[in-house]
């Protein structure tokens, strides 16, 4: 087994080569980077499509959208350097809510950051699919199947490692990032050099007819569809351990590079949907392209370039789902640190990434693909809700911090975090006002359930932290042997192993063995006399005494329970310690030929403790 997993997930590594699997700002980018840069092939097409109804006039209105985002994009950027630096072990928004706008609200922007990262991981699966779908139609019928797939090869990939992950995507996103640039600097170049209406190489479908006037309430509905575009951007923020030192430095540069990189893509977008009069077309129906494909073959017509531009597009679509599987398992370390969650949630695994977590995130994941049939354009409308509610706490949380500690560049970071704070916080309102009906209720319903629910989990935790706690020091003196209990049904190498072990305990040793009206020849009963019985006593004086229990219902469990509780009542004073041996075998499957009814007396009695109950097991090998 150990073989069998070291080939699928990589040798296990030693806590001091944590150096080798951290992140340099370059190798940075592709790993934290993927979500944030991928919204620039959906976030203004999200936009635009809101603005069909104004027919050939709606690119007019897209670059003023997108400028505004890109403002708000460059104030959160801003704010989270200044998180960066402040809370260098990482937590981004949770840890910043937490600790300077309390607790509640802690967990309220790490509930919400949880969700956007499943959301993330669904949608982005989802559409990368989608995209290969629509290119090759055959495979329609396989929607889900194939999103299953991507998503364990990312949970695959994401549990070697760190390294590997970034090192597998690093390509996928240099190709991204510079086919998009280049049709960018190509398409701004011709549109400049042609007086700002250049010519199509393949001209865009013609838009349709406008049906609707210019509205405020349009405009705010296209922007509230175009900040799916900002959702990614607080990964740096929630990953700094990741990196290698001086990590502040590299996270900040990261997350520059990060946003610098998204605004001039979506920007650029803008501008050549403008000049080259490229409106969205009608999602689902006959004829749809997506405006990246129209942009691109404006550009460069349907060239090579154009295949591998799309190529990229889709690659990195299907990819972008990484940046969660990068920062869920960190936000549910941070929450099991604080008891909202197991803690085992806080023990990294054997590629020294948090195991528990990204498993946890490809279970929710893999139960929205399937719950929607692997096509998730309904859960598009709440993606940015729990995005932006993360931005809003986290910003109006360093400003309680820079009051709190105060410095000498205070004042300025306060209205730096302040005015991120401010746009986030519209942004948010706007979005779930107009995206209320099409679903972003439900965040604003599920996002306080969520929290509930781990509010609970740290009132249990500490339920049974104070029941478990003790003020009382280790007794020395006037300490009682326990009562030792062997649970046996035949004479063997394991249960003579075990009375040796209760001679050694105990100066009251009991033999226990539960008999049926079944009972097969041959148990412990019937070579009782010879091995022990006849035996002299050991140096104290100790035999020990067989108990033959009848049980004409078969049950074997319960009057293991009963004789427990009748020997507890008659030694008050003493612990019973039940000794069960145990037999190891060679290989898991053996396991199936064996009743392994010490296995299960075991967990039963765990389940149903008597009082005063210790549990000893004595394993044996053999080999078949």
């Amino acid at each position: 087994m150990q073989r069998v997993l070291d080939g699928i997930l990589g040798r296990r590594l030693s806590t001091r080569e944590e150096g080798h699997e951290q992140v340099t700002a370059v190798t940075g980018v592709p790993f934290l980077g993927l979500d944030a840069l991928a919204s620039a092939s959906y976030g203004p097409e999200a936009a635009l499509t809101m603005l069909i109804p104004l027919g050939a006039i709606a690119p007019l209105y897209l670059l003023p959208i997108i400028a505004v985002i890109s403002v708000i994009l460059a104030a959160v950027a801003m704010s989270y350097r200044q998180t960066i630096a402040a809370y260098p072990g990482g937590g981004g928004s949770f840890t910043v809510a937490r600790e300077n706008l309390g607790p509640k609200v802690g967990v309220v922007a790490g509930a919400a950051l949880a969700i956007d990262y499943i959301l993330n991981v669904a949608i982005a699966i989802s559409a990368g699919v989608g995209a290969v779908v629509s290119a090759i139609p055959s495979l329609q019928a396989h929607t889900l199947t194939l999103c299953l797939v991507l998503l364990a090869l990312l949970t695959l990939v994401n549990l070697r490692g760190i390294r590997q992950s970034a090192a597998v995507f690093a390509v996928p996103t240099a190709v991204f990032v510079v086919s998009l640039g280049l049709v960018i600097v190509v398409g701004v170049a011709r549109a400049i050099a042609s007086g700002g209406h250049p010519t199509a190489v393949v001209a865009p479908p013609a838009p349709k007819h406008a049906v609707e006037a210019v509205s405020a309430w349009l405009i705010i509905r296209a922007f509230a569809n175009g900040t799916t575009a900002m959702t990614g951007v607080e990964a740096v923020a929630d990953a700094v351990p990741v990196f290698r030192d001086p990590r502040i430095r590299r996270a900040r540069r990261t997350l520059v590079a990060i946003v610098g990189m998204l605004i001039v893509l979506l920007i650029g977008i803008g501008y050549l949907c403008r000049a080259y009069d490229i409106a969205a077309t009608e999602p689902g129906k006959a004829g749809y392209q997506s405006v990246l494909s129209m942009l691109t073959a404006a550009v460069f017509g349907h060239s090579a370039f154009y295949y591998v531009a799309l190529a990229s597009v889709l690659c990195i679509l299907s990819l972008s789902a990484n940046t969660s599987f990068a920062d869920f398992p960190r936000v549910c370390r941070l929450l099991a640190l604080e008891h909202h969650l197991p803690a085992t949630f806080a023990e990294r695994g054997r590629r020294l990434v948090f195991t528990r977590g990204i498993v946890l995130l490809a279970i929710l994941s893999a139960a929205l693909l399937v719950a929607f049939g692997g096509i998730t354009d309904r859960l598009i409308p709440l993606f940015a809700i729990g995005a932006l509610l993360a931005f809003t706490m986290s910003q109006a949380g360093m400003v309680a911090h820079w009051r709190r500690v105060g410095g000498k560049h205070a004042r300025k970071s306060t209205v730096m975090n302040a005015t991120g704070a401010t746009a986030t916080g519209i942004t948010l309102v706007i979005v779930a006002i107009s995206k209320f009906t099409e679903g972003a209720w439900l965040v604003i319903v599920v996002v306080p359930l969520v929290s509930l629910l781990l509010w609970r989990i740290r009132g249990y935790n500490e339920r049974i932290s104070e029941a478990v706690a003790t003020e009382q020091p280790m007794a020395r003196e006037h300490l009682a042997s326990p009562v030792a209990v062997v649970v046996a049904d035949a004479w063997n190498r394991g249960t003579r192993r075990a009375l040796e072990l209760a001679l050694e305990l105990s100066d009251v040793v009991y033999a226990v063995q539960i008999t049926t009206d079944s009972e097969r020849p041959g148990g412990l009963a019937d070579v009782w006399d010879r091995m022990i019985a006849c035996r002299s006593p050991d140096a104290a004086g100790v035999t020990p005494k067989l108990v033959v229990v009848s049980s004409p219902y078969r049950q074997f469990f319960t009057p293991i329970v009963e004789l427990l509780r009748d020997l507890g009542s008659e030694y008050p004073d003493r612990n019973i310690a039940v000794i069960i041996p145990e037999l190891e075998i060679g290989h898991w499957y053996e396991r199936l030929l064996h009743n392994n009814r010490g296995r299960m007396l075991r967990a039963y009695l765990l389940a149903n403790p008597p009082d005063r109950l210790v549990l000893v097991t004595t394993p044996y090998r053999v080999a078949a």
